[in-house]
């Protein structure tokens, strides 16, 4: 019976929020890494376009909520979500016609485009803080829970509950379908070959008559969509706070890069390890390992090894570490 209790409370604690958080993270390195494979630049703005597109979707939210407009037990901002991404693709695309456009034709080396990024980074977020507030908002209505831990306990007579918020399943439901379509892009459709090609070999690419300009507007759009569904999935799921996504970026680089920048899969990958490597480092572990251990052998602490305040820190110990041992990542980062 312990052991059935550790069980549920390593569910509870670590592996559903872990696979939530990494799906989350996964999505928005995949914009990374599409940015990466086929512009060729690191866009270190990409975490204030996830702010942007979640805002977007968060005063749309508002505005049905006031008009009574509802989606049943799911979130609401999944209706306002189209909007979001709209809103997000306009803003990339104008930024990229009015700066990244200019140093792509004057073939600028790509440490030029990633301090054009940053600057473009700072921009946004001032722009998001200055209409939404700098304040944590909260966005999500509907059923809050699919699994009460009251209800779990009563169900399994079990002394430790499990809950499972809807967001949690949303997340990982809207993930499965979001990387299915683009794999599904990417090598089913003319338009995604032409991308991959574009990424391989771009001079061959031109030759075989690839318009080039076509390719960076879908790749945009694309990011757009996947940086605003990974911005609302993260704000459903925790809230939304400018800084907060400001502070995403290091987790979602880490995971493109562990993965192997360039490499959609690898970006997955590295979502998933990055996230269970913060929640477990960062989780106290007592409430596991005193069910799981007889009882003279229980610990006293908490048994964490880093506070959660730290939990950033782990995703960049490992980006440290993959740089010095196998900088190419773990799917050795290629073109997409």
């Amino acid at each position: 019976m312990d052991l059935l209790n550790a069980v549920v409370a390593l569910l509870n604690f670590v592996i559903v929020p872990a696979v939530a958080y990494g799906s989350q993270l996964a999505i928005g390195a995949l914009g990374v890494t599409l940015v990466y494979g086929i512009l060729r630049f690191s866009n270190f703005a990409h975490g204030d376009v996830m702010a942007f597109g979640t805002m977007v979707t968060i005063l749309v939210t508002w505005g049905f909520q006031a008009a009574g407009v509802t989606f049943g037990p799911l979130p609401t901002a999944l209706l306002a979500l189209p909007f979001g991404i709209a809103a997000c693709a306009v803003l990339v695309l104008v930024t990229d016609r009015m700066v990244y456009r200019f140093y792509r034709e004057v073939r600028a080396k790509p440490v030029i485009l990633v301090i054009v990024s940053i600057g473009v980074m700072f921009i946004m977020n001032g722009v998001v803080r200055f209409i939404i507030g700098p304040d944590e908002q909260r966005f999500a209505d509907g059923a809050r829970f699919l699994i009460t831990a009251r209800d779990f306990k009563d169900w399994s007579g079990l002394d430790e509950g499990l809950a499972i918020k809807s967001t949690q399943v949303l997340t990982v439901v809207t993930a499965v379908i979001v990387v299915a379509l683009l794999f599904w892009f990417l090598n089913r459709t003319r338009t995604g070959k032409s991308m991959r090609a574009y990424s391989d070999n771009e001079d061959l690419a031109l030759l075989s008559g690839i318009n080039p300009e076509r390719v960076v507007t879908v790749t945009w759009l694309i990011v757009a969509a996947l940086a605003t569904v990974a911005g609302v999935l993260y704000g459903l799921d925790k809230s939304f706070k400018p800084f907060t996504y400001f502070q995403l970026l290091l987790p979602i680089f880490a995971s493109a890069i562990v993965g192997g920048l360039g490499s959609p899969l690898g970006a997955i990958a590295g979502g998933f390890l990055i996230a269970f490597s913060e929640v477990t480092v960062t989780y106290a572990w007592k409430k596991v390992l005193g069910y799981a251990l007889p009882e003279s052998l229980e610990p006293d602490g908490l048994v964490q090894f880093l506070s959660t305040d730290y939990k950033f820190a782990v995703s960049f110990l490992i980006l440290l570490i993959v740089l010095l041992f196998r900088p190419t990542g773990l799917f050795r980062g290629k073109s997409v």
